[in-house]
């Protein structure tokens, strides 16, 4: 197939959202050219997540931030990220602080002595 042939078929990407509780993944067939926001309107995931804000939400293609102007290649998956609800250094600060804790109190049980067996 020469390259003219292959702007005219349909390429395959993917358009995937979760929540907790649900995960979906759309397969979409879209034009060479298509870009990531067009693809999320095409796969139409806007109806079933209403809640979806595409000023404000993070996306990404197979893991990687993208924006929302890059143009996708058969076999992406465009991903719509949800808002972080605890910010990730605040999280880990927290569970240091916690096992420290935890280590200090951990009790006063006495040391392991080395027994000498006698083998020389």
């Amino acid at each position: 197939m020469d390259r003219q042939q292959s702007q005219t078929h349909p390429i395959n990407v993917e358009v995937a959202y979760a929540l907790p509780e649900k995960q979906v993944i759309l397969p979409l067939q879209v034009m060479p050219g298509t870009t990531l926001e067009e693809a999320i309107h095409l796969s139409e995931i806007l109806k079933q997540f209403p809640q979806i804000n595409l000023e404000e939400s993070k996306f990404g293609i197979f893991g990687k931030l993208a924006k929302k102007d890059t143009v996708l290649h058969d076999g992406d998956r465009v991903e719509i990220y949800r808002p972080l609800i605890a910010d990730p250094k605040a999280v880990r600060k927290q569970r240091a602080a916690e096992g420290k804790q935890m280590r200090r109190g951990g009790g006063s049980a006495p040391k392991a002595k080395a027994v000498d067996s006698g083998e020389a």
